[in-house]
């Protein structure tokens, strides 16, 4: 499974060295805190909220816990004015700590078991995601109490992720959705979709955009409740090591759609991975090495059972560098520190040779990295340190 993952090349990211305030907080970091590292920047969360909200002027923009739900982030971005979406009570929990006002929160999943919807309320959460009359029907008790967005799927084969594979309805059974809701006295606040993660084409969601101005004009038609929401989803696109399309540029077609809905519709949006990825380095280092079939295997003490696991499911290419310079560079191997054979990093990765205690930094690593590590083999996951939470006296913390 690990050869089936594309090859890194270690010479292809020289263009991206660190600095050298980089490599000295790097350096000063793990002498205080010891590696595993993840080194989450609040500024470069706060810079690209603001990118996002400027390419989408007319947005609110609600950050989706989900890549990285941490403290920090909730209230840098808390300060920035931002909004949220939740997908658990866990979540929920997670904001109404860091003391985010209950209506700048909306919750998203689909699914949901009555616990979770009644943690929401609880908390004075009330806009929720539906997509199935199985669903629907879980809100009769809370009727009063709830305004709903119907969900509709728009499969996006190229995206890192196609969420309308698993949620999301038809236009159809749309209306049909918000039919029933009427007769069960319940309300229908919106439509919503998603078209997956990492879209890095524009008219996927122009596409949807369209297809949901055509679905709030039938269901006026039929004599329905005019609808008064599009939640935009998220799944804009960051540079791991391909270039995209430049938000601002990426979101000039989106507004163009958006312009035509009626003036009453208010739209949001679930950004995760643009406003988090950028900000998080991850520092390993090397644990030991073998030579193995003509290559230097270097085992480090972060992996794929660690920040590395969009390596497995999330088809990520975080661009790599080490700190050890060399003028000759050989075929290398790294692996994770786990006793898994799956456990790799990267294959034929060209390399200067490395000694035992040698760093490799992990860039573009904030998005399903930390939130998705685990503990397997008994290896701690990798400890996040926060950099410039405090705007002013760039205070550090440990998370």
């Amino acid at each position: 499974m690990a050869s089936s993952r594309s090859v890194l090349n270690f010479q292809s990211f020289t263009s991206q060295a660190l600095s050298a305030d980089d490599v000295q907080l790097i350096e000063t970091s793990v002498e205080q805190f010891g590696a595993p590292l993840l080194m989450l920047d609040c500024d470069i969360i706060r810079q690209q909220y603001r990118a996002l909200s400027n390419a989408l002027p007319n947005v609110t923009l609600h950050f989706a816990l989900k890549p990285l739900p941490h403290p920090a982030v909730v209230r840098t971005l808390l300060q920035e004015g931002a909004s949220f979406d939740l997908a658990t009570s866990g979540e929920v929990e997670l904001v109404a700590q860091e003391g985010v006002p209950a209506e700048r929160t909306i919750h998203t999943h689909p699914i949901k078991r009555d616990a979770d919807i009644r943690d929401a309320l609880a908390y004075g959460c009330h806009v929720f995601v539906v997509d199935n009359l199985n669903e629907l029907a879980k809100f009769k008790a809370y009727n009063d109490q709830v305004e709903l967005l119907v969900r509709l799927s728009f499969r996006n084969s190229e995206a890192f992720a196609d969420l309308s594979k698993k949620f999301g309805c038809t236009p159809e059974q749309a209306l049909t959705i918000i039919e029933t809701a009427k007769e069960w006295n319940i309300h229908i606040k919106g439509l919503s979709f998603h078209v997956g993660s990492q879209t890095m084409n524009p008219q996927k969601y122009v596409e949807a955009i369209n297809t949901c101005r055509v679905v709030m004009e039938q269901a006026v038609e039929r004599g329905l409740p005019a609808l008064s929401t599009l939640d935009i989803g998220g799944g804009f696109p960051v540079n791991y090591t391909k270039q995209v399309m430049p938000i601002d540029q990426f979101c000039v077609p989106i507004n163009e759609a958006l312009s035509l809905l009626p003036e009453t519709v208010q739209v949001i949006a679930e950004p995760g991975r643009f406003i988090v990825a950028q900000s998080m380095m991850s520092v390993a280092s090397v644990m030991g090495q073998a030579e193995r079939d003509g290559q230097t295997w270097y085992y480090l003490d972060d992996g794929v059972y660690g920040s590395f696991s969009g390596l497995i499911f999330d088809d990520a290419q975080y661009p790599l560098v080490t700190l050890k310079q060399g003028d000759e560079c050989a075929p290398s191997v790294l692996a994770g520190p786990t006793c898994d054979s799956i456990d790799v990093i990267a294959e034929n990765i060209m390399l200067p040779k490395l000694d035992n205690g040698d760093l490799i930094i992990g860039r573009m690593m904030g998005a399903y990295t930390s939130a998705t590590a685990t503990d397997f083999n008994f290896f701690k996951r990798a400890q996040t340190v926060v950099f410039n939470e405090q705007v002013a006296n760039c205070e550090r913390m440990i998370g």
